[in-house]
């Protein structure tokens, strides 16, 4: 670490700022960058952020890079008045990207209500041609690394987020409803996971197996990723478990109609072997070769 300080304090500030993956210049947005990347210290970070959007430097970024930082430090429900507050302040190209993490801020705060209607409103966008601001494609960011992502791709996105806050209100055929358009446009392993998990709280099994099999079969995008075997395993036993209880429910419904009758049914029963000995001659005949016929 001590000989990395001294190879970059030789650098020059451009290939500082590349090195460190911070933005260049010398402004209180990039200091809180600094303070986040290099210094590790979030809580001063988001005090530089404030100041940032409060100075007007790139608010588009700062407002968006402080909310991310808040709901790392449990901040979310200060993050969400603090996007609500100031958005207005921001870009119509940024106003996409905040309700991106607005959504995640919902998620995580417990507020499904105003997540599934975000969600909605970004689906309505898409419907109307105003999704990345018009164009086929945006260019999205996960884990370091650029990548493009189609319309196609966001609208199964925001539906499998969709069908995830439904369930989370036990709302479980409209999440089937929204995984299948989901599966439709673009379907992957993790999806039809969930779609299964719908089908069994509806106690659906057969479709929930059927749909399972596509997994099992590897015939999904992700099939084969641990995280989706392991998930797999999981709903197999959920599902074996379901129907189980299923069986035991619907003996113990029977049961319970029939108590009279099955009572009366064993008493009968046990009178009879108690009279066995004086029942004619032809039905102690019958009773052997019923029992020979049993083994």
């Amino acid at each position: 670490m001590k000989e990395r300080n001294q190879i970059e304090a030789q650098l020059h500030p451009s290939h500082y700022h590349v090195l460190r993956k911070l933005p260049p210049g010398d402004s209180p947005y990039v200091r809180a960058k600094h303070v986040q990347l290099v210094d590790k210290d979030p809580e001063g970070a988001i005090v530089l952020f404030w100041k940032a959007i409060n100075a007007g430097d790139r608010v588009d970024s700062a407002l968006k890079d402080m909310a991310v930082v808040m709901k790392q430090q449990d901040r979310a429900e200060e993050a969400i008045e603090a996007i609500k507050s100031f958005r207005d302040r921001c870009s119509k190209q940024a106003q996409e990207s905040l309700d991106n993490v607005l959504i995640d801020l919902y998620k995580k705060c417990g507020r499904i209500e105003e997540q599934i209607q975000l969600l909605k409103q970004k689906l309505r966008m898409i419907y109307q041609g105003e999704a990345f601001n018009g164009k086929p494609t945006k260019t999205a960011r996960s884990h370091g690394k650029k990548f493009q992502v189609t319309v196609k791709q966001e609208t199964s996105r925001i539906l499998g987020n969709l069908g995830w806050a439904y369930m989370q209100q036990e709302n479980y055929l409209a999440a089937e409803v929204v995984y299948r358009k989901a599966q439709i446009i673009d379907p992957d392993a993790n999806k039809a996971c969930n779609l299964c998990q719908c089908l069994i709280k509806q106690a659906r099994y057969i479709e929930a197996r059927s749909v399972l099999e596509e997994v099992i079969q590897g015939k999904l995008p992700g099939s084969g990723d641990p995280k989706s075997r392991n998930r797999v395993k999981e709903l197999l036993q959920e599902l074996e478990s379901e129907q189980l209880i299923s069986i035991a429910s619907t003996a113990i419904g029977l049961n319970a109609e029939d108590t009279f009758l099955a009572e009366g049914l064993e008493q009968l029963m046990s009178q009879w072997t108690s009279y066995r000995s004086r029942r004619l001659p032809i039905f102690e005949e019958i009773s052997s070769f019923r029992d020979q016929l049993a083994c």
